[in-house]
C-alpha cells in the first residue's frame, strides 16, 4: 500500500489528492532549502523576485561581479524549469507512466551535490558561494516547473507570494456581503473553500519546512540535506519498487 501510494504521486494519471500531497512535500523541501540555505550561504534561492532585484541593485552600485552572479542564478532557475519541461514532454511522448519521477530524482541528486560540497565552501570566496547559489536556483526552477506541470499551474511550491495573494482573494470573497434582492439575477460572490484550504496548507508547509531547514542547517550543517534528498528519492524510486517495476 505505501509503495502504491508513493507511486501515485509521480504517475501520469492525476487526482486532486495526489497533487496536494506532492505539493506539500515539495513545499516543505523548498522552505527547508530556502531558509536553511540562507544560513549556509547567505542567499535565498527559491524565488526570483529578490534575485532580479539584487541584479538591479548591484548594477546601480557597480558591483558587476555580484550582478553577474545574480544574472547567472536567474538563468539557472529558468534553465531548471526548461529542463523539467523537456523531460516531462519527452517522457509523455514516450508513454512513460511515472513521467514525473525523473525530474524529482534529478532534484534529489542536486540537493545531495549541494550537501556534499557545501562543507568545502569558503563563504568569503565569491566563486564557491556562487556555484552553490546557482545549483540551488537550478534545483528550485526544476521543482517549480515540475509542480506546475503536475497541477496544471494550480500549485506553486518555491515561493508563497502567489499563494498568499490567492489566499487573500478568497478571504475577501468569504467576507463579502452579498446584498441580493429577490429579483436580483447577479451571480453572488462565493469563496472557493477548497482553494482556501489548499493555499493555507501549502503556506503552512513552506513555513514548517523553513523552520525545519533552518534548525537543521544551524545545528547539523549540510548533513541536513540528506533527509530532504532521501524523501524525494524515495518518492521518485517508488514505481521501480512496486509490482510493475519489478517485472
Amino acid at each position: 500500500m505505501p509503495i502504491q501510494y508513493l507511486s501515485g504521486l509521480t504517475a501520469k494519471s492525476r487526482t486532486g489528492q495526489a497533487d496536494l500531497h506532492i505539493g506539500v512535500v515539495l513545499t516543505l523541501v523548498a522552505g527547508a532549502l530556502n531558509a536553511g540555505g540562507f544560513l549556509a550561504i547567505g542567499q535565498y534561492t527559491s524565488h526570483m523576485t529578490g534575485m532580479v532585484s539584487a541584479l538591479a541593485d548591484q548594477i546601480v552600485l557597480r558591483n558587476f561581479a555580484l550582478a553577474g552572479v545574480a544574472a547567472i542564478s536567474w538563468i539557472a532557475f529558468v534553465t531548471g524549469a526548461a529542463v523539467t519541461a523537456l523531460l516531462v514532454n519527452y517522457l509523455r511522448r514516450s508513454d512513460i507512466h511515472h513521467l514525473y519521477a525523473v525530474p524529482l530524482l534529478l532534484e534529489a541528486s542536486l540537493i545531495l551535490v549541494f550537501g556534499a560540497f557545501g562543507p568545502t565552501l569558503d563563504r568569503h570566496r565569491l566563486v564557491d558561494v556562487s556555484l552553490a547559489v546557482i545549483t540551488l536556483c537550478f534545483a528550485m526552477g526544476l521543482q517549480n516547473a515540475l509542480i506546475t506541470k503536475i497541477s496544471r499551474a494550480e500549485i506553486r511550491t518555491t515561493h508563497v507570494t502567489g499563494l498568499t495573494t490567492d489566499l487573500g482573494i478568497e478571504i475577501g470573497k468569504l467576507l463579502y456581503w452579498n446584498r441580493m434582492r429577490p429579483d436580483d439575477k447577479r451571480v453572488p460572490v462565493r469563496a472557493n473553500i477548497n482553494k482556501l484550504r489548499v493555499h493555507g496548507i501549502l503556506i503552512a508547509s513552506f513555513l514548517a519546512g523553513g523552520i525545519a531547514g533552518a534548525l537543521g542547517f544551524y545545528y547539523l550543517g549540510y548533513i541536513s540535506t540528506i533527509p530532504l534528498a532521501s524523501l524525494l528519492a524515495v518518492i521518485a524510486l517508488a514505481p521501480a519498487l512496486g509490482p510493475a517495476g519489478r517485472r
